[in-house]
């Protein structure tokens, strides 16, 4: 017969409906099987949860002690980081001055809702690598489909938001940060024979970019001291990024000279949108009037003292100081717009520069679009890399899941990030769309704001950043 306390009885109960309330928050009834485990906690004690209290070595004691909180610890931690919110630092400057680096932010995941955990098998604290071991700190044996519980909203336009590295699916560990399809047509390209684009047709452009992409890969393959070993990553195992959203599920979106539209109607840009321009100056510029504007030492380090030029991004309020100190700043000058390699898509000729930029639809879950050789680059990585069919180009016939197809109707929302650095930024520009299924939560408040640039005795802590809320900085 059990014999149980009626603080037990009591203790239990609450514990077993917060538990069911949290199964039926994730809607999923897998949990119930631990449900006989609380139980026992509680009321029977048959397990001996505590065995080693009973002891009377205290180096077991002391020890047990350790072990128990630790483990108690990184449980509550994954489950936390997990569900509810996590921790992140700015590590770029791509979305200065709105962000800046050295900013702690407390993210939410309930704000879009969490995700299960596609790689529940991990450790807390750690993305995808074990500090000092330098191995893999999850295990994918046991792998869950994708799947988010619900939230108090949905991403907005010009949303500030924590998603997955959409590209990060493959890399090359010696070089992790960089894009490993842009590496592998970049070394394709330098390998081969220079090609006139305008010559062929879409189907032929393709050919060039598909051999393109394969000599590059297998470059890449032979030569790990120079890149790694290439692995692969599962979605919540990628890099963690933060952008800002200025694309909508089902928007088109286009940049002309520096503005962004969707569907035709300017988006308003942020408050301190930076972009990169060209300043003749007198000398160097002094370092308490850039602490002043808010240019940083990353900012300045283009800087050409031969000719006295900085090539450097401000936003308008730091180029109107700038040109208010005649004594010394010549002149500033906007950065040309000119077309570079690399834009996404990289396997087409489209002339595209980061100013003048698309248009480009941006998928819609349950939208279906007409596809063609023309379309194919902007759509293919959706297709293929984030929903998981296989797709093919035979006789200049396009072949999804081994049928002929001239459409394709999508199976999630997709998203365009860019950051307010606008050309300091490697964002959609350079690899597309961020499938929902990569979206992690959204920045709530900065809870720590250290400057880079600045000791601990003269200033490094900026005092008028902490718990600053993340939805003020427009």
């Amino acid at each position: 017969m059990i014999q149980a306390s009626r603080r037990q009885w009591v203790k239990f109960g609450i514990v077993l409906f917060l538990y069911i309330l949290f199964l039926i928050w994730l809607k999923s009834w897998l949990g119930i099987v631990v449900i006989p485990f609380i139980f026992d906690a509680y009321i029977t004690k048959k397990i001996p949860w505590t065995w080693w209290k009973k002891s009377k070595n205290k180096a077991v004691l002391t020890v047990m002690g350790w072990v128990d909180a630790i483990v108690f610890a990184l449980v509550a931690v994954y489950f936390v980081n997990l569900y509810f919110f996590q921790n992140y630092v700015i590590p770029s400057s791509s979305l200065e001055k709105s962000l800046l680096v050295g900013d702690y932010l407390f993210v939410s995941k309930m704000s879009y809702g969490a995700r299960i955990p596609q790689t529940p098998l991990h450790m807390p604290l750690t993305q995808h690598t074990l500090p000092v071991f330098n191995c893999k700190s999850y295990l994918e044996w046991i792998h869950w489909d994708y799947k988010r519980v619900g939230g108090l909203g949905t991403v907005k336009l010009n949303d500030i938001v924590v998603f997955n590295f959409p590209a990060g699916d493959s890399v090359a560990t010696a070089i992790p940060a960089d894009d490993l399809y842009r590496l592998s047509y970049d070394a394709g390209r330098q390998l081969s024979q220079q090609v006139d684009f305008s010559r062929l047709d879409a189907e032929q452009q393709r050919q060039v970019f598909d051999y393109y992409y394969a000599a590059g890969r297998k470059y890449i393959d032979e030569n790990p001291q120079l890149y790694g070993k290439v692995i692969a990553r599962p979605v919540d195992r990628r890099e963690n990024y933060v952008k800002r959203c200025v694309g909508l599920p089902g928007q088109t979106l286009q940049i002309k000279d520096r503005i962004v539209y969707l569907d035709g109607k300017a988006n308003k840009e942020p408050d301190n949108v930076q972009y990169r321009y060209i300043v003749h100056t007198k000398g160097m510029l002094p370092d308490d009037l850039c602490h002043e504007l808010g240019i940083s030492a990353e900012d300045r380090a283009m800087y050409y003292p031969e000719e006295s030029v900085y090539n450097i991004p401000l936003t308008e309020k730091a180029k109107a100081g700038l040109l208010a100190r005649k004594d010394i700043v010549v002149s500033i000058e906007n950065m040309p717009d000119e077309a570079i390699e690399g834009l996404y898509p990289v396997n087409k000729v489209t002339g595209w520069t980061l100013d003048n930029y698309g248009p480009i639809w941006i998928p819609k879950k349950g939208e279906t679009i007409d596809l063609t050789l023309d379309n194919l680059p902007f759509y293919e990585r959706p297709i293929h890399a984030y929903e998981g069919n296989t797709l093919e180009v035979k006789e200049g016939r396009i072949y999804i899941n081994g049928q002929e197809t001239t459409r394709y109707t999508f199976k999630m929302d997709y998203y365009w990030m860019m950051g307010d650095n606008r050309h300091n930024s490697a964002d959609s520009r350079f690899w597309g769309f961020v499938p929902e299924d990569h979206i992690v939560g959204k920045p709530i408040f900065i809870w720590l704001s250290l400057d880079q640039d600045r000791g601990w005795l003269d200033g490094k802590v900026r005092w008028n950043r902490l718990f600053k809320f993340v939805d003020s900085i427009k």
